[in-house]
């Protein structure tokens, strides 16, 4: 190849300078931050009682609490986002009749998800939620 024919990158080096004028300027100003934070000076006093006197109990219903507030919607959320739509492969089932005795079939088990059940909703697992979650 011609050397007046070399394809020639200027943007290359502009962004090679940009980054790294980027990344001083970072650099510089978190020192600044760091280097005034351990500036000495009046040291903050530790609320040292405050600590030893946590109420674990009340703690742990505060938390108990707020994961049930936040788990407990997922509970009513549809399981099978094709249910009641013709697409849904969930929604085929296999039956079987003997004699005069009751069909059994697959749908037994199935029609609680493909009908747009959610987890409250399922037999077993739906009390189990209920009791567990509000």
């Amino acid at each position: 190849m011609a050397r007046h024919a070399e394809p020639k990158a200027p943007r290359r080096g502009l962004l090679l300078k940009a980054g790294l004028g980027l990344t001083a300027a970072g650099a510089a100003v978190l020192g600044a931050g760091a280097a005034a934070q351990a500036a000495p000076g009046a040291a903050v006093p530790l609320p040292v009682d405050s600590l030893t006197r946590t109420d674990a109990g009340a703690a742990g219903a505060g938390a108990l609490s707020g994961v049930t507030h936040g788990v407990g919607p997922l509970t009513r959320l549809q399981l099978d986002p094709l249910a009641n739509t013709g697409v849904d492969p969930l929604a085929n089932g296999i039956g079987t009749q003997i004699a005069d005795f009751k069909p059994v079939g697959t749908n037994l088990l199935t029609d609680h998800v493909t009908k747009g059940g959610a987890v409250a909703d399922l037999p077993v697992a739906g009390p189990l939620t209920q009791k567990l979650l509000p």
